[in-house]
């Protein structure tokens, strides 16, 4: 079984269940293609009940494939079953990226450094706002929360529906989050730098709530972890009281990156031909 640092007929995959709308094959053949790298990436659906064989198969070598991309339902498992779970991964309880190195299978999470990269690339200097409201306690709110700690954001004020959740969040991460319910949610508006939405709410033409995004400050950030539809019904709000935005389609690009790097060998850049060929995708399938 070759390591991660090798790519004649690397293969690699993206596995959960269901799996069938998964573009990671679109952006990582994107990428094969573009760097005439000799590999595959493909999409596995795996039963929760399969997934325990699917790894150890993956940790003895008797897998076809390097490592790969996790996703739901899988991530937590993922976790669990790796022989080297990261920091960021651990802290998280939740694995997106697996690679098979010196006999062990490693595992890590890049969700947060998506997500950073997406903003970096963007919105350059977003990160000087002092306060950051995050909508949203869920699984995808993790890594969002984990990474606006260890960049320096001074307040996280985490809002959810269940109280409850939002606080086993800041339990979990510690200072400088904060726990509230969605009626504190105006109130945490006034003068905040950055929002960033983490539920499903506007995905897919749901409906999501009127916001008072005119009392943050002028040069805030709203940017929405969603990119079906690439305008959410938020960033539209934003936009309307001529704030800046960032979709959430570059997240997904970024996190896709340092998979491909330990699978394929050469870190990939995510550029505006990506993002168009992408776009494509989403409108061809609206």
């Amino acid at each position: 079984m070759r390591d991660s640092r090798e790519t004649i007929s690397a293969r690699a995959f993206v596995a959960g269940y269901p799996i069938k709308h998964s573009r990671s094959p679109l952006i990582h053949g994107h990428w094969l293609a573009k760097y005439g790298l000799a590999g595959s990436y493909e999409k596995i659906a795996i039963a929760p009940g399969e997934f325990p064989e699917f790894i150890a198969n993956l940790k003895t070598g008797a897998s076809p494939y390097l490592g790969g991309n996790i996703t739901i339902p899988h991530k937590e498992a993922a976790c669990l079953l790796a022989d080297q779970v990261d920091p960021l991964a651990e802290e998280l309880g939740a694995a997106n990226t697996l690679w098979r190195e010196e006999g062990r299978l490693h595992a890590t999470n890049t969700d947060g450094i998506g997500f950073l990269a997406n903003l970096d690339a963007r919105q350059p200097g977003w990160d000087r706002a002092q306060r950051a409201v995050i909508l949203g306690a869920g699984g995808a709110s993790r890594a969002v929360l984990q990474a606006l700690r260890d960049r320096g954001i001074a307040e996280i004020h985490v809002v959810n529906r269940t109280l409850e959740r939002a606080r086993e969040l800041v339990d979990r991460f510690g200072a400088p989050l904060e726990a509230h319910g969605m009626n504190s949610l105006p109130s945490l508006l006034d003068g905040a730098g950055l929002f960033v939405n983490t539920t499903s709410l506007g995905m897919d033409g749901a409906e999501a709530p009127q916001l008072p995004f005119d009392r943050m400050m002028s040069d805030a950030l709203v940017t929405d972890i969603v990119y079906v539809p690439l305008k959410t019904p938020f960033l539209l709000q934003a936009e309307h009281v001529g704030l800046s935005t960032v979709d959430g389609l570059g997240m997904l690009l970024h996190q896709a990156a340092p998979g491909f790097g330990k699978w394929f060998g050469r870190m990939p850049e995510v550029t505006e031909e990506l993002r168009n060929l992408v776009i494509a995708d989403i409108e061809d399938h609206a």
